[in-house]
């Protein structure tokens, strides 16, 4: 199996990279449509895609099977999610092994949500507990893993405060990842802060903003609701005046974003990660409006 290359290869070219996230479908119904929003999105040639974990860990076989279809079918550089959720350390190197054998370079490596219902995360039996341990298992497995972490412009919800957050960041920074995906925001602003304060720890990775262009004003608002994400009061207005209308909706979502990431590529982003929800669309109109 070819390997990938590394993400940072590409950050060394010194332009914005572009790149999309995909989550692993239920059924198979849900990968056929996968299979064709990926068709679809081929045109845009993103740098990189993603594929997530599942939540509580969840979907880990569907992680792998859409990853490595991404990979043959499509051609695309793919990023898996890998969690320290339900897997002891034996287990994660075994995982580590599977995806570097895959030809796989890239790894998103995340602590991961407690599974559904549980009231807060709670290591497996020898398992991590944080994910700056599994950055420094990847890397103690396979040194040519280029690794990605998150980061979260308006504090993890877990965190006490900011402080605790960043120094959480660098603590994964200095075990060997090599670039960080923020969590959405939709001010850009908060972004910059973010970046600031980053700098200010001694973080230079490059930090990519991630952009989720709102298709619903329902679903954005719980996903919000779980990040702790701000809506800015200008968006919920247009949102709310958009009303039962999904189209309008998603118009006023996918024009938001699109200046989200014109002003934030004139201020100098490594960059935009795009969590599209497996909609070809919305991406699609962010590629034809960046284009114009």
């Amino acid at each position: 199996m070819t390997p990938d290359r590394p993400i940072s290869e590409l950050f060394a070219q010194r332009r914005p990279l572009r790149s999309l996230e995909f989550f692993p479908p239920r059924d198979d119904a849900g990968i056929a449509s996968l299979r064709a929003t990926a068709g679809a999105l081929r045109r845009i040639n993103p740098d990189f895609v993603s594929v997530t974990y599942g939540a509580g860990g969840g979907a880990r076989g569907r992680t792998a099977q859409i990853s490595a279809m991404l990979k043959t079918d499509f051609g695309f550089t793919v990023m898996p999610h890998l969690t320290c959720v339900g897997h002891s350390r034996a287990e994660l190197n075994t995982l580590a092994g599977e995806i570097h054998a895959g030809g796989f370079r890239n790894i998103m490596a995340l602590r991961g949500d407690p599974p559904r219902g549980a009231t807060g995360f709670a290591p497996a039996p020898d398992g991590l507990r944080y994910a700056n341990e599994l950055v420094a298992l990847l890397k103690a497995r396979h040194a040519d893993f280029c690794l990605g972490v998150g980061g979260y412009p308006e504090k993890h919800p877990e965190a006490p405060n900011a402080d605790v957050d960043l120094d959480n960041l660098k603590r994964k920074v200095d075990a060997g990842a090599s670039f960080i995906t923020t969590q959405l925001f939709f001010d850009n602003m908060v972004y910059y802060r973010f970046v600031e304060k980053c700098h200010a720890r001694g973080i230079t990775l490059p930090v990519i903003p991630g952009i989720m262009p709102v298709l619903s004003l329902k679903q954005i608002q719980r996903i919000t609701q779980m990040s702790a994400a701000h809506l800015p009061p200008v968006l919920l207005k247009r949102l709310e005046a958009g009303g039962d209308n999904a189209d309008t909706v998603e118009m006023v979502g996918i024009d938001w974003a699109l200046t989200q990431i014109r002003g934030l590529l004139a201020n100098n982003a490594p960059g935009y990660h795009v969590y599209i929800l497996n909609r070809a669309r919305s991406a699609l109109a962010l590629a034809a409006g960046l284009a114009a």
